[in-house]
């Protein structure tokens, strides 16, 4: 099995070295910088997720992706997620293809529901209609993504007949995965669309999501489609011990947590509950990197996945240590879980 190793960001807001927070813009050019970093240390892949909130200020991603192109060579570059409930398929499907284009080939997007429903009324989306609107457009990008003219109609946009949509892919498919926290039916409808699959782990044993990946392959099976790849996503810290990366992770960890618990239906997090996600059976992939690569070693295997994205960043960490992850992560940390694997 070939490996691939990511980083994802939802350009989480960063403090100055005394503890203030930066300026939204000072932020986004941060996550700049920090896409370049990930390429000259040595990662796969780039991603960015969308979000519309002041912890989170990242609407548009694919545009911090394209100025990241222009920096870089190798690097694969997408989203982490898109949210396409609350967007149009035929706009997200241009956009990637137009970063496809700018970045030579190397795009590729994740779809999700929305995790994080902030979209859905700044859009003027009813939630209401939370899983119609995803059904509807995640079966029309697959349309798009097929390539030539596309006839379609539904409820959830104005109808396509025999509509060319541009820019064309030069080379292959546009990648697509779908992202799933949870919910069986969303594996049952990647492997029906032909999309991969993402496993967003963000809380609890990891190992709970095998099945998932085991429903994946056997949907892929029946509907007659190829073995396709499952990712691993979930958060976490390098630093150069674990006391350390405990130390600098668990207070952002633990205030955005509180934040966003009411909204999300998620426990309020206790120092307990933390060493329970950091350890070995937990979610977070936070410590040292000989600690963070024995424990995505052990997740890849265990749910028989090909690729893993550490979500790194917290608001509130300083850039600076945020580089000196990514610096962990692409020099130490990937090197060893392919020796681990090996």
């Amino acid at each position: 099995m070939t490996y691939t190793f990511g980083l994802d960001t939802f350009g989480d807001r960063n403090d100055d070295a005394d503890g203030k927070p930066l300026s939204h813009a000072q932020t986004i050019r941060n996550v700049m910088d920090e896409g370049v970093h990930a390429e000259q240390a040595g990662v796969d892949f780039f991603g960015i997720g969308e979000h519309h909130t002041e912890q989170f200020p990242m609407p548009a991603g694919d545009v911090v992706l394209a100025a990241i192109a222009a920096r870089t060579e190798r690097i694969r570059l997408g989203s982490a997620v898109t949210v396409l409930s609350s967007d149009d398929p035929v706009r997200v499907y241009q956009r990637y293809a137009t970063l496809n284009a700018v970045s030579g080939g190397r795009a590729e997007v994740i779809l999700g529901r929305g995790s994080s429903i902030e979209s859905f009324p700044l859009f003027g989306y009813d939630l209401a209609d939370y899983e119609e609107l995803f059904e509807e457009k995640a079966a029309l990008f697959a349309e798009l993504v097929r390539g030539g003219p596309v006839t379609w109609s539904g409820k959830t946009r104005a109808p396509l007949d025999e509509q060319d949509v541009v820019p064309h892919i030069e080379s292959g498919p546009l990648p697509v995965w779908i992202g799933v926290g949870g919910n069986p039916q969303s594996v049952i409808r990647a492997a029906r669309l032909g999309f991969s699959l993402a496993l967003a782990i963000i809380g609890g044993p990891p190992a709970r999501f095998a099945a998932y990946s085991q429903l994946f392959r056997r949907a892929l099976d029946r509907f007659g489609r190829p073995p396709l790849p499952v990712m691993v996503h979930s958060p976490g810290h390098v630093a150069a011990t674990d006391e350390q990366a405990k130390a600098e992770f668990w207070p952002r960890w633990r205030d955005i947590i509180t934040l966003i618990a009411p909204e999300r239906g998620f426990a309020i997090p206790t120092e307990e509950s933390f060493d329970r996600e950091t350890g070995p059976a937990g979610a977070l992939h936070v410590g040292s990197p000989e600690t963070v690569a024995q424990k995505i070693a052990a997740n890849l295997r265990v749910l028989g996945a090909s690729r893993f994205d550490l979500k790194y960043g917290m608001p509130g960490l300083t850039h600076e240590q945020l580089m000196t992850n990514i610096e962990l992560y692409g020099g130490k940390v990937i090197p060893r879980v392919r020796e681990l694997l090996s």
